[in-house]
């Protein structure tokens, strides 16, 4: 601040006052001094003839000690403020603004809502808040107690290869990379696969750690079928192993560090070693991890493996599937995945009339029908239905759903320009390929059937 004589002006205004009374004075160019306070020669010369008729104070805004133009209505404030304390007190800024607006006819910026709402207590501003604390967790006490499992979305061949995604499985109490899995997206046969090679090459451990996608929990509050449980948590439970779902990604921060490290290393590793496909990089993953886990694997507190064969009993092929109970018609016909399947007019058969049978469906197509634990002969039918547009695909999956869809468009593109037969076989089993003679197909995406054969088809 500054002062001259009984006016008190800011440096700001000093300055300004310093170079008018130079222009005024003849010793400074207007010019030039409507570039050293940055505004235009008319509005200096405005201040110069200001400054002649009205001396020191021609620098000084007319508008100092006067009410301002956008201040608020007397009383305007209070009520705006009471009636926030009143209904609206546990409502954000934004959502408080809106309401009075709304509801009261008061009509303020959801900034001056904050303000007063901050000013008020009613509202603590993002800077001003603490900080969530998230307290680290002990490990576990040996190897194969806790795995945290995760798929991490990456463009892990850079430019080399389209995007896709690494299943990680790591030990909570080493920290050791326990296996690694390429694959087109986080989907249920794709943890199929991953785990099955998991428990083939280690054992079963006590439990896997996950976060709450809808592969490993059920996230509808009121489930209409089935018993709320996941074809991946039936898994895990008819081999006797405990399925844990973390309530936040710190939870299992150590899946979570170890993606951020393999987006870092992994990517250079592939690059160096010139791989470009998922199936040379899922060849190449032991080696990483050998040379992954000598660097940064920590010793366990107990040297005890709490890993488990096994079991003879337990068969792999027949536990790895996914199983759909359905119900058995009065026809002796059933539907599943868009077709329907046709059981013999048998006597045995007759007495499943009404009754629910389970449907196998294996990784690699296969379909069986399955009643006591006795396979089911059938006959399968396509029901060929009409396109349905509102399929749901959750974000994880979204770009490999679209890769697919870029796929089947030109294979039905290059099917209408050669007039071949309306459906393709996209590597599929060749029943879900038949259609009858001179029948026009349009068939639902289904993302698990092209899922399996996507590798096929890209490559």
């Amino acid at each position: 601040m500054a002062r001259i004589g009984m006016i008190t002006m800011s440096m700001r205004e000093f300055d300004r006052l310093k170079t008018i009374e130079a222009v005024a004075e003849g010793n400074l160019r207007a010019a030039t001094a409507a570039i050293q306070l940055q505004m235009s020669k008319r509005q200096v010369n405005r201040l110069v003839s200001r400054y002649r008729a009205e001396g020191n104070t021609a620098v000084i805004s007319h508008q100092r000690g006067q009410p301002g133009h956008r201040q608020l209505s007397p009383g305007l404030a209070s009520m705006a403020l009471s009636i926030i304390r009143e209904r609206y007190s546990d409502f954000g800024p934004t959502l408080a603004c809106e309401k009075l607006r709304e509801r009261h006819g008061l009509v303020l910026s959801k900034e001056t809502v904050r303000k007063l709402m901050t000013e008020a207590g009613l509202w603590i501003p993002r800077k001003l808040r603490s900080p969530s604390i998230y307290q680290p967790r002990n490990r576990r006490h040996c190897v194969g107690e806790l795995i945290q499992i995760d798929g991490s979305d990456h463009r892990w061949f850079e430019d080399r290869a389209p995007a896709c995604t690494l299943l990680v499985f790591i030990d909570d109490a080493t920290s050791r990379l326990m296996h690694l899995h390429f694959t087109y997206s986080e989907s249920t046969f794709s943890y199929f696969e991953a785990a099955r090679a998991y428990l083939e090459r280690h054992g079963k451990p006590q439990a896997f750690y996950s976060d709450k996608a809808s592969i490993f929990r059920v996230n509808r509050k009121q489930v209409d079928k089935g018993h709320g449980v996941t074809q991946f948590g039936r898994v895990l439970y008819e081999l006797n192993i405990e399925s844990l779902c973390a309530n936040t990604s710190q939870a299992k921060g150590r899946v979570e560090r170890a993606n951020l490290t393999l987006q870092d290393r992994l990517v250079k590793e592939l690059r160096l070693e010139g791989i470009s496909t998922m199936t040379a990089a899922n060849a190449y993953a032991p080696s990483f991890i050998a040379d992954y886990n000598r660097r940064f694997a920590k010793p366990p507190r107990n040297d005890w493996n709490a890993h488990r064969p096994v079991r003879e009993d337990e068969d792999l092929d027949l536990i790895f599937t996914i199983r759909e109970p359905r119900k058995v018609s009065h026809v002796l016909t059933l539907q599943y995945d868009k077709a329907i399947y046709l059981l013999g007019d048998t006597p045995v058969n007759r007495r499943l009339i009404g009754k629910y049978i389970e449907v196998y469906d294996y990784p690699d197509g296969r379909i069986e029908l399955r009643a006591n634990d006795y396979v089911l002969p059938y006959v399968r039918y396509d029901r060929l239905p009409d396109v349905d547009q509102g399929a749901i695909v959750e974000n994880k999956r979204l770009g490999h759903v679209l890769q697919i869809a870029q796929l089947v468009q030109q294979q039905r593109d290059n099917r209408r320009s050669h007039s071949a037969p309306a459906r393709t076989n996209l590597g599929l089993p060749v029943e879900k390929a038949k259609a009858a003679p001179g029948t026009k197909v349009q068939r639902k995406i289904d993302v698990q059937d092209l899922e399996r054969a996507i590798g096929k088809s890209i490559h």
